[in-house]
């Protein structure tokens, strides 16, 4: 993977975070995660 598309892929998913982050609890109960979980939720549980 190049440099480059890994600061995209970086920025993507910290973006996504913090919108998740930005979410109340009800929301992201909704979609099926929890505060806690939010980094693996965009990261794959994987990481």
């Amino acid at each position: 993977m190049r440099i480059a598309e890994k600061l995209k892929n970086y920025a993507a998913n910290r973006r996504a975070m913090r919108e998740l982050d930005q979410l109340d609890d009800r929301a992201l109960h909704d979609l099926g995660i929890s505060r806690s979980t939010i980094r693996a939720a965009v990261l794959g549980a994987g990481r």
